[in-house]
């Protein structure tokens, strides 16, 4: 097998824009806990499942993982403060984040564009990530418009990284 540099791999993927998702659960101390992912994907129709990829070693995927549940929350373009509360380390990431709680008990964020509450599906080994899936048990499309979007590096909507 040939051996790609990291920075490169990095960089060359960084050239395919992907939305931006704040994943979120309530862990079983009974917390709000979330993470910021790019990597979102409906799955399948039948059943309804989607896919995201956290890294093995997150702390925040091991306590959702640990829930059984989560809910995704696609976020706005205007939404940057959410996506850097959610995407830094630690316990309180929810501090000043305003969210409802599903009927699964998970966060909605307020203001998202949509959210698709799910049950924990499956996961499967994806080299230094997982692949998780979810499987839909309620959605809704919330507010119009325009989406976040990560692309070479930096955090925008379509109007903003054009």
């Amino acid at each position: 097998m040939p051996t790609i540099d990291p920075a490169t791999f990095r960089h060359v993927l960084g050239s395919y824009p992907t939305g931006v998702c704040a994943v979120t659960a309530t862990s079983v101390s009974g917390s709000p806990t979330g993470m910021i992912v790019g990597s979102f994907s409906s799955v399948s129709l039948d059943p309804p499942l989607i896919g995201f990829f956290p890294g093995k070693t997150s702390r925040s995927w091991a306590a959702i993982a640990q829930a059984g549940r989560f809910c995704i929350s696609v976020l706005g373009s205007d939404q940057l403060d959410v996506c850097t509360k959610l995407a830094a380390s630690g316990d309180n990431k929810f501090s000043g984040l305003t969210h409802q709680t599903s009927a699964n008990g998970s966060p909605i964020i307020d203001g998202s564009l949509a959210w698709i509450d799910c049950d924990l599906h499956d996961v499967v080994d994806a080299g230094d990530h997982v692949f998780v899936m979810g499987r839909v048990i309620a959605l809704e499309a919330g507010r119009e418009g325009d989406p976040m979007l990560f692309f070479k590096g930096r955090y925008g909507g379509f109007k903003d990284l054009a």
